[in-house]
């Protein structure tokens, strides 16, 4: 493994190899996420990560290096907040790969958001604009403007196997029956614990963590654990904080490393929704977004991103697995 110099031209040579998908008959049955592919083979899961960028409900295009960025990001804070929960890695064999203990998988997602922001119809900064103040957990004051850090983290969970995410209010989640409400006390409590630390290991890297999304799960002996990711690229929205009070005095938006400028690529050249056969990313645009991910990743670790050789994907794995 060599260091990253991390230049467009040093990720562009990865173009050639990344990994659209995997199809590996020694690991057990395999289910297809957005981004991972995930093997049971009875005692463990292996969560392989692609490169895959999904958006509009389907893939869009491969982001070269992005599948081993977002596995060793979410190793190295797994390992950062190993003191407030237990989680469920056991090895990591392949830059890509995660050997996981099988866990029962919470039926919600738990969002955690420290500032008031976002674009999507569901987003809180969203709701706020249109007069929304009562969130039914929380409730907002008049006369704040977008992007204001809130006064203290707010959670706003939502249902996880449902065809569509659905949020839920704390008193649906014991009501509906999705969890116990010691069981959510404990879900809640916790996910609170792992957003401050997160902000902090942000802090020191220069980074403001503003919201982020947690899952979690019980292993065998019935004690919640981490599962998934956290504070990924994907999971999570990062701001650059040395000029954040500058920019909100001048009414400007926080310096982001925003993902979004590929999927509103897609959206201003076609119908991404409903067009069969959609246009190819540029190839610049495709190697800017790997080198946000890896310069997030450096930033929080404080250390290179180890390149891998110039190889094919799958076959290493492979290798490194059986090995």
């Amino acid at each position: 493994m060599t260091t990253s110099m991390l230049t467009a031209e040093t990720i562009a040579k990865y173009l050639p190899y990344t990994l659209e998908k995997t199809g590996f008959d020694f690991l057990g049955e395999r289910k297809q996420g957005k981004v991972r592919d995930v093997y049971d083979d009875g005692e463990h899961f292996y969560l392989i990560a692609t490169d895959r960028y999904s958006a509009f409900d389907r893939n869009l295009t491969l982001i070269p290096l992005k599948g081993q960025i977002l596995t060793q990001t979410s190793l190295f804070n797994f390992k950062q907040t190993e003191d407030i929960i237990g989680n469920h890695i056991i090895e990591n064999p392949d830059p890509n790969v995660l050997v996981c203990k099988k866990c029962t998988v919470a039926p919600i997602e738990v969002i955690v958001r420290g500032y008031l922001t976002g674009v999507t119809e569901t987003s809180i900064w969203t709701r706020y604009e249109r007069g929304q103040r009562d969130f039914t957990d929380f409730e907002l004051p008049d006369g704040m403007v977008k992007n204001t850090k809130l006064e203290q983290p707010v959670l706003t969970p939502t249902t996880k196997f449902e065809e569509h995410d659905r949020n839920l209010s704390f008193s649906e989640i014991i009501s509906e029956g999705h969890l116990t409400e010691e069981k959510w006390k404990e879900i809640r409590d916790v996910a609170l614990d792992l957003f401050v630390r997160g902000q902090e290991v942000a802090e020191k890297a220069g980074l403001i963590l503003v919201d982020t999304k947690y899952e979690f799960g019980y292993d065998e002996n019935g004690a919640l654990t981490l599962v998934d990711e956290i504070h990924t690229q994907d999971s999570s929205r990062y701001w650059k904080a040395d000029s954040y009070e500058e920019r909100m005095a001048a009414g400007e938006e926080p310096e982001y490393f925003d993902k979004e400028f590929l999927r509103l690529w897609f959206k201003e050249q076609c119908d991404p929704y409903n067009d069969e056969t959609l246009p190819d990313a540029p190839e610049d645009m495709r190697v800017e977004l790997a080198r946000r991910y890896a310069e997030i990743y450096e930033k929080l670790t404080g250390g290179s991103l180890q390149l891998p050789p110039l190889e094919d994907i799958a076959e290493r794995i492979t290798n490194n697995l059986k090995n």
